[in-house]
């Protein structure tokens, strides 16, 4: 098995493309090789939903699509990015209680203390970002 491995899939700035984005990042996961009892393929699949969820709706139909990269640095990091093409970058903004959505980058937030990981947010050449999550990664024994 490679020790650095990279996927990546383009998709419409649709909300049928979360599940989409979703499967694609479990495919991949899977062609790698991580067991698919390993705690952290849930925990990568609520932030790949939150991700594209937010590429879509904040963007404000500015970006005809996102991008989900997936790296996987064995013995060190498993990265996800999500591209779009819209200069706002996410907000941090306190979820009320009664509200019904802006919540995703809190839950986020959140996945990454729990695991360890780190969000980033870089600048495309094109004026869009990249919101990217890394979390830690131990190659899982057989």
């Amino acid at each position: 098995m490679a020790d650095h491995q990279e996927a990546s899939v383009t998709l419409p700035s649709d909300p049928a493309s979360v599940t989409a984005a979703r499967r694609y990042v479990t495919e991949v996961l899977t062609e790698w090789g991580v067991p698919e009892e390993a705690e952290t393929r849930d925990t990568v699949r609520l932030i790949v939903s939150e991700l594209a969820t937010n590429a879509i709706q904040h963007t404000f139909g500015q970006s005809p699509v996102f991008t989900v990269k997936v790296e996987l640095e064995r013995d060190e990091a498993l990265r996800i990015g999500v591209t779009d093409s819209h200069p706002r970058w996410p907000q941090r903004l306190p979820a009320a209680v009664q509200q019904d959505n802006g919540r995703g980058m809190v839950i986020i937030r959140w996945l990454m203390a729990e695991a360890g990981g780190r969000l980033t947010v870089k600048p495309t050449a094109d004026g869009g970002k990249t919101v990217w999550i890394a979390l830690p990664w131990k190659t899982p024994v057989a």
